[in-house]
């Protein structure tokens, strides 16, 4: 078994000085520990050079939650992905469901801030996932699968590589509902087969492929135990060190335990 990857997700909270209190808390509960499980924290934007900072001297890596589809130009307001990556930020959230409903960020939008991205050497962690309406139609496969062809399928494999798959059901999103472990094992296997079909079966299993949707301290050992969820997306919890810290210790767990 891989090792797995949990990413947590501060969206948009915390103060500078919660903020540097928070990382400072989690380092501190990490440290000596011989972690197999990745780390990252994806912080609010002005919040990266802090985290970079103490990602250098501990044991996990910074994320971004977003970027520009743009290189470079007048787009005020816009952060690109040579920015960030210059100031040693190793991942980025692209696709997250927030951004399709608030920002309406389409599947083409989000396949060119993953070009970006790949274009600057940062790992890009692809959001995908279905309405309530969409799985009581029973249309979940399909709209997830339209999400990942549309906007990572066009890369070769060389490309693909680099790229970390979040499935996170929109309806268990800050819910407090989550996919029972049997429904995130067979949208992630979905996931897996279809890059299976695309990219080969190495790049199928090699690829990470993560839960999202109100993963918790209570539920993250059973979420991980399933053979195709390779870690989580942490939203909520990721906001706790404690919990996040109880997250990364499950993923543990299961790594010991296989």
């Amino acid at each position: 078994m891989k090792p797995k990857l949990v990413i947590g997700n501060w969206k948009m909270n915390k103060s500078f000085e919660e903020a540097d209190d928070l990382i400072i808390e989690i380092s501190e509960a990490i440290e000596g520990l011989t972690l197999q499980t990745g780390v990252v924290l994806c912080p609010p934007y002005l919040y990266l050079e802090l985290t970079t900072d103490h990602a250098e001297e501990n044991e996990f890596s910074a994320g971004a939650q977003n970027c520009s589809e743009f290189e470079n130009g007048a787009f005020t307001g816009e952060i690109s992905a040579e920015m960030i990556s210059e100031i040693g930020v190793e991942f980025c959230l692209v696709g997250h469901s927030e951004r399709r409903k608030y920002f309406a960020e389409s599947n083409q939008t989000i396949a060119k801030k993953v070009d970006q991205l790949l274009k600057f050497g940062i790992i890009p962690v692809v959001c995908c996932g279905e309405q309530l309406e969409d799985r009581k139609n029973g249309n979940h496969f399909q709209v997830v699968e339209t999400q990942i062809k549309e906007s990572i399928f066009h890369l070769n494999n060389e490309q693909f590589e680099s790229v970390v798959i979040a499935y996170e059901p929109v309806w268990a999103i800050g819910t407090g509902e989550n996919a029972t472990p049997a429904q995130a094992e067979e949208m992630h296997q979905f996931i897996r087969q279809l890059i299976e079909k695309k990219y080969g079966t190495e790049a199928a299993y090699s690829c990470y492929i993560l839960y999202g949707g109100s993963c918790n301290a209570q539920n993250a050992l059973e979420l991980f135990t399933q053979q195709n969820v390779d870690g989580g997306l942490i939203g909520g919890a990721s906001l706790k060190a404690k919990e996040f810290v109880d997250i990364i210790e499950a993923a543990e767990t299961v790594l010991k335990d296989n």
